[in-house]
C-alpha cells in the first residue's frame, strides 16, 4: 500500500468515529434542553443555571410566548436581553415543578411538551403567583442552536 493511500486510509478510520459522535441528537437535545429550562425556575436557581440553559440558543434567538408576547423578531442582542429577563425574574418561585410530556423533531425543529406548576412572588408587584400550564414549544434550530422559541401555553 502506497504511503499516501495508507494515511488516507488511517485519516477515514479515525474521523469517521468523530463525525458521527457530532451527529445531531434530536431526543438528547429535547431532554437536555428542558433540563436546563427547569433548572432556571427552580427556586434554587442560579446565574449558572440562566447560563447554562442560554448555551443553548443562537446570539441573536428571538422568542415569541403566545399568547402574552407574539414577536417573535431575531435581534442581535436576542439572547442579552433574555439574560436581562430571566435574571430580573431569577428565584422569584418558591415552587416549581416541571415534567416532560412529549417531544418530536423534523427538519432543524424539535417541539417539546411539558407540564409546569409553580408558585412564587413577582418581583416588580410583590404579588403571589400561581400557575399551570400545558406548554409546547417549537424550537427553531440554526447551526445546532436555538434560533427562535415559539412557545404556546394555555
Amino acid at each position: 500500500m502506497r504511503p499516501t493511500r495508507f494515511l488516507l486510509l488511517a485519516f477515514v478510520l479515525i474521523a469517521t468515529p468523530l463525525v458521527h459522535a457530532q451527529e445531531f441528537d434530536p431526543d438528547e437535545f429535547a431532554a437536555a434542553y428542558f433540563e436546563a429550562w427547569v433548572a432556571t425556575q427552580s427556586p434554587e436557581a442560579t446565574e449558572e443555571d440562566v447560563e447554562h440553559y442560554l448555551s443553548f440558543l443562537a446570539e441573536d434567538v428571538g422568542h415569541q410566548h403566545l399568547p402574552y408576547d407574539p414577536d417573535a423578531t431575531r435581534h442581535p442582542t436576542g439572547k442579552q436581553e433574555m439574560r436581562e429577563g430571566m435574571t430580573y425574574y431569577l428565584g422569584a418561585h418558591t415552587e416549581y415543578q416541571g415534567t416532560l410530556l412529549d417531544h418530536m423533531y423534523g427538519h432543524d425543529v424539535v417541539i417539546i411538551k411539558y407540564e409546569s406548576a409553580s408558585k412564587g412572588v413577582h418581583p416588580q408587584t410583590g404579588q403571589e403567583m400561581v400557575q399551570q400550564f400545558v406548554t409546547v414549544e417549537v424550537l427553531e434550530l440554526e447551526d445546532g442552536k436555538v434560533s427562535v422559541v415559539r412557545k404556546y401555553s394555555d
